[in-house]
């Protein structure tokens, strides 16, 4: 009897049961795991963000996500592509729209191809074309240059004759406003912006090009 008591606590000494066998045991480190609590968070279906005017090259795209044991990471795609400023950029996931972008053909936007009269004084006419401006004149350009706040340019035309100040605003056009004033030897014309820009400016039969950068 003695005998069978001793074996039994030997063995008993002998066991490493857990108290609770659902949590790991001492020594067992770094093991992730899961939860089944219920969130209330809306699923995505379509977001978007707007660049400032200034931006012209989207380099990168990254994504901050939570993982199921709550950390935290980070996923990029690297991308050099020119994008338009005016449009704002989605992001997406839904298979209704994920399966109609699979089966339409993608059709490139076209730019305008005609030029359209936005402004005109008795010098000089305005033709707009997305972000060109062509302007119709016999007079000669003796500079022109760029200013900030508001973002515009400056073009002065040589001419002494006396100009009564002129002013256009253009709705929904990248050249929101021009205006025509006199000087002593020149008038100027200032094409207001509708973001930031660069320009170059190229001579025609009929007069200038300006061309938005």
């Amino acid at each position: 009897m003695i005998r069978a008591l001793c074996v039994t606590l030997l063995l008993l000494a002998n066991l490493d049961a857990r108290e609770n066998p659902f949590f790991p045991a001492k020594g067992e480190k770094d093991i992730p795991y899961t939860t089944n609590q219920t969130q209330t968070i809306e699923p995505l279906k379509r977001s978007s963000i707007t660049l400032p005017s200034s931006a012209r090259i989207i380099k990168k795209v990254t994504i901050e996500y939570e993982n199921l044991d709550a950390t935290v990471e980070t996923r990029s795609i690297e991308l050099k592509n020119r994008v338009d400023w005016h449009l704002p950029i989605f992001i997406s996931q839904s298979y209704v729209e994920t399966q109609k972008e699979n089966k339409k053909q993608v059709v490139q936007k076209k730019e305008p191809q005609e030029f359209k009269e936005i402004a005109s004084i008795q010098y000089a006419k305005f033709f707009e074309n997305f972000k060109s401006l062509k302007i119709v004149t016999d007079d000669k350009i003796i500079r022109n240059f760029l200013l900030v706040k508001p973002h515009r340019i400056v073009l002065d035309f040589k001419k002494d004759v006396s100009i009564k100040s002129y002013s256009k605003e253009n709705k929904n056009s990248r050249f929101s406003k021009i205006r025509v004033g006199n000087h002593e030897g020149y008038y100027r014309i200032v094409i207001e912006l509708d973001g930031l820009y660069r320009y170059e400016m190229k001579k025609t039969e009929d007069g200038y090009i300006l061309n938005l950068i």
